[in-house]
């Protein structure tokens, strides 16, 4: 039986490193929000923009030409690559003086992190055996709450430390906020090298399967990239027939009128632009995968049971990222915090919070699934319906220690249902089709939750804000209130869920016969 070397476990080391440095990057921006705002003149809907869709549009939609890449080619290159690219676009964005340049540095860093979980989880899998992947795996997805965590605080020193000893600007006129994008930014570039260093494991091998990547990788990768990158998803629709052809350019203005219409509503252009966007590649990609694999299409895309988990744990996700990037700036500005404490609070709290909440979700949902059929989707509703009380009572004391206690609670509770959805939206396809239902459940959690979530809260702040000396000062206390009002429409979803999910998962062999599968 093979086992894990000591190689294996010092590969561990090297990708829970990466996986710190992914959040400490990603994270980053929520502390030092305050800054930006006031020193780009941007509003809590703006800030909310580069927190959620500038950044997840593209992570989500890279993650699937990317992910493809990662079984057909070398998975320490292109994580070697990935980790410079996001390190570097990090760095550049602490030389934006508008939003635009930000915003270009964030969709950066959403492409490049896109090569993360793919490379990692496929090499974690080669390094080890079955028996000990979990426990691998656990251990690098640990990367995750130390990097959230761990960014408001470093976050907080650099720019209380900086400001100290350059208070009018230090050299090229870097200010506080900019340093801290250099200083996390550039360690990666560095830490990119180590990466490379890496021995590239044979693929298959500890599951006694030697397999063999695709002999032209990046056609492969072409291909993929041209299901969601206009005009490639035109050209696409034309070769699979007039009528797809048609319906792809209907859809797609479709889309384009709606965000249109919301840019009209809301002023925000780049918002509603990037989702445009997305949503639109996201049918194209659905489109092509009908043609080329039907039955993967009918067990994702044609199976309500499927769509409504993940529509239903994406609003789960989008009050939880909405708060882990608003709390920091709520405590800060509301609450009057100084920057350090409430950054090493909060951290903690975050880091703590998640790890807790996701551990016992699990554990609590393998459990009921074993006595009720559908029993994951209650855990799925616990972290709906669980941080609604938490929400309500620490974003309206002005107790600083209460705040904290609650923002704790109401995470950890939303953490839970991760575990849950994730096994749930598992269970409901083939084998062959867990990497392709992967992507589009996280491809659920960024574009409805990420990408939703920090701008909804921004935008309600604006709007239910008041002028003070000709600038508009936000509400945060209303927007991050308003995240309670998604919950019936969660709630409804997860019940058709949870009343379809039985007979999907009974039906799943006869459903891909029908659709072609050879079962």
């Amino acid at each position: 039986m093979p086992e894990a070397s000591g190689y294996s476990w010092y590969v561990l080391g090297v990708l829970v490193v990466v996986y710190i440095l992914n959040f400490i990057d990603r994270q980053i921006l929520s502390i030092l929000a305050v800054d930006i705002k006031a020193d780009l003149g941007l509003t809590d809907s703006d800030m909310g923009f580069l927190g959620g869709a500038a950044f997840a549009v593209f992570y989500a939609l890279f993650g699937i030409p990317l992910g493809r890449l990662a079984d057909n080619w070398s998975r320490v290159k292109l994580l070697s690559i990935g980790l410079a690219l996001w390190s570097l676009m990090t760095a550049l964005s602490g030389f934006a003086r508008n939003q635009v340049e930000l915003t270009i540095a964030r969709m950066g860093v959403g492409v490049g992190e896109a090569t993360a979980s793919p490379t990692a989880y496929s090499l974690i899998s080669d390094y080890f055996p079955k028996r000990q992947r979990a426990t691998a795996l656990a251990i690098y997805s640990s990367g995750l709450y130390i990097g959230g965590g761990v960014s408001l605080f470093i976050g907080a020193l650099i720019v209380k430390a900086w400001n100290q000893a350059y208070p009018d600007g230090g050299p090229m006129g870097l200010v506080g906020w900019q340093a801290a994008f250099l200083a996390v930014g550039i360690p990666g570039v560095i830490v990119a090298l180590w990466v490379a260093s890496l021995r590239e494991p044979k693929r298959g091998a500890m599951d006694g399967l030697d397999t063999q990547g695709s002999p032209a990788p990046f056609r492969a990768f072409a291909s993929d990239l041209s299901m969601i990158v206009p005009p490639f998803t035109i050209i696409g629709a034309w070769q699979r027939g007039i009528s797809a052809f048609v319906i792809n350019i209907m859809t797609g203005a479709a889309i384009a009128a709606f965000a249109y219409w919301m840019i009209q509503l809301t002023g925000n252009f780049p918002q509603w632009s990037a989702v445009g966007f997305g949503y639109y590649a996201v049918f194209s990609w659905a489109s092509a995968l009908r043609a080329k694999d039907p039955a993967t299409f009918r067990l994702i895309w044609g199976t309500p049971a499927f769509i409504c988990t993940t529509l239903g744990y994406g609003l789960v996700a989008l009050a939880a990222y909405a708060l882990a990037f608003w709390s920091a700036p709520y405590a800060e500005i509301i609450l009057k915090l100084p920057k350090q404490e409430l950054a090493l609070i909060l951290g903690a709290n975050g880091a703590l919070s998640g790890f807790l909440g996701v551990i016992l979700g699990g554990a609590i949902a393998d459990a009921l699934r074993t006595k009720i059929p559908a029993g994951r989707i209650l855990v799925i509703i616990l972290g709906v319906v669980g941080p609604i009380l938490p929400i309500w009572i620490g974003y309206t004391t002005e107790n600083a220690t209460l705040f904290y206690i609650m923002n704790f609670v109401a995470a950890m509770l939303g953490a839970t249902a991760l575990g849950a959805a994730a096994a749930t939206t598992q269970d409901l396809v083939l084998p062959r089709m867990r990497g392709t239902a992967t992507a589009a459940f996280f491809l659920g959690t960024t574009l409805v939750g990420l990408s939703f979530g920090p701008y909804m809260v921004g935008q309600i702040s604006d709007l239910t804000g008041t002028m003070v000396d000709g600038k508009l000062v936000g509400n945060l206390r209303v927007g991050i209130l308003s995240l309670i009002a998604v919950t019936p429409i969660a709630v409804t979803l997860l019940v058709f869920a949870y009343r379809l999910v039985p007979k999907a998962e009974a039906s799943i062999v006869e459903r891909a016969r029908d659709a072609g599968e050879a079962i």
